[in-house]
């Protein structure tokens, strides 16, 4: 069973799967730091839905606000991109050993998980936030990069660093995650209007490419 709550980090959520079978997690441009088995696990941003394979145990994990991450975990995060690593492979395995005795010797793992984060997580970024804010509200590339007062090739470098990817494939990414809210209440041709997308069809290809199934096979509608 899946449930998440609010992080007391803002902007993030703590969740846990006790009951992981095979699955697809989309693209959403966040990451997160993973517990599972003893081991602490970081998940890079996607730019395709990730296939999980029903691996045994519960999971565990603080899913941060878009951009924070990498300055919690010291690394760019495009170095992270469509990856699962483990933190030993980024931090010292000596301070990584220390982390996940303390995590596996809590009653609470995703509060221990959580504590661990907070300990360490720098404040959030308040361009970044704006970054986020302005793309995920529609408004295009160019004009947020004006707004924000960064040249194109600066902007598409700070991107790069906190989100994985460049701000156009972040733009795409909360566009897809815009159109599927919308697609769970309302016709997909709707959806796609709202969301900013040219039409369905439109909507229909990038779901499949992002998604690897079609819209309504992801939403459980035929």
């Amino acid at each position: 069973m899946y449930e998440e709550r609010p992080s007391r980090l803002s902007g993030a959520v703590v969740w846990a799967n006790t009951s992981p079978g095979t699955g697809r997690v989309l693209p959403d441009g966040c990451m997160d730091l993973l517990w599972h088995e003893g081991r602490l696990i970081v998940a890079g941003a996607d730019t395709r839905a990730h296939r999980t394979e029903g691996a045994a145990g519960s999971w565990y994990g603080v899913r941060f606000f878009p951009g924070a991450a990498p300055a919690f975990l010291c690394v760019p995060a495009h170095e992270l991109r469509d990856r699962r690593v483990d933190l030993a492979e980024l931090w010292p395995a000596s301070e990584v050993r220390r982390l996940s005795g303390r995590v596996a010797a809590s009653a609470d793992l995703p509060r221990a998980l959580e504590d661990l984060v907070l300990e360490r997580a720098e404040p959030p970024d308040p361009l970044l936030r704006r970054l986020v804010g302005a793309l995920d509200a529609g408004r295009p590339v160019a004009a947020t990069a004006d707004e924000l007062g960064l040249g194109a090739r600066q902007l598409h470098r700070r991107a790069r660093d906190a989100f994985g990817y460049g701000p156009k494939t972040l733009a795409r990414i909360l566009r897809f995650r815009r159109a599927l809210r919308l697609a769970a209440e309302v016709p997909f041709a709707e959806a796609a209007a709202r969301a900013g997308f040219a039409d369905q069809a439109h909507l229909a290809r990038e779901v499949k490419e992002l998604a690897g199934v079609p819209l309504g096979e992801l939403l459980g509608r035929r």
